[in-house]
């Protein structure tokens, strides 16, 4: 999906070209330090690729479980944990959870995700 004015080759796809690049061309020729760099390199590319095909539906995700805690944004959840406002229950923890595991599909998807 192209946004205006914007038409292929979209973000996604400028960020994966450079990921196989990287991997294909550079990784193979390059040694120590610079091997190192480029496998960071390539691991950053992969999870912008991840934010942006998951991003949208999971700030949609996250906004709902905020409004279903009656909180408006992260800060304010946050200072509501602090100051004891907000009861610790499953619902608080299961947003929590919730959180961390769509930050970790975007971080590290290999990361065991339990059900």
């Amino acid at each position: 999906m192209t946004s205006a004015p914007h038409d292929v080759p979209t973000a996604a796809q400028l960020v994966a070209a450079v990921r196989d690049f990287l991997q294909s061309d550079v990784l193979p020729a390059v040694d120590g330090r610079v091997r190192f760099h480029a496998r960071v390199a390539i691991n950053v590319l992969g999870m912008v690729e991840r934010e942006i095909a998951l991003g949208p539906e999971q700030a949609r995700e996250h906004a709902a479980r905020l409004a279903a805690l009656g909180m408006a944004g992260d800060a304010e959840l946050a200072a509501a944990i602090r100051e004891g406002r907000i009861e610790e229950d499953h619902a608080l923890v299961t947003a929590l959870e919730q959180t961390v595991r769509a930050k970790l599909a975007v971080a590290n998807p290999a990361y065991p995700q339990e059900d």
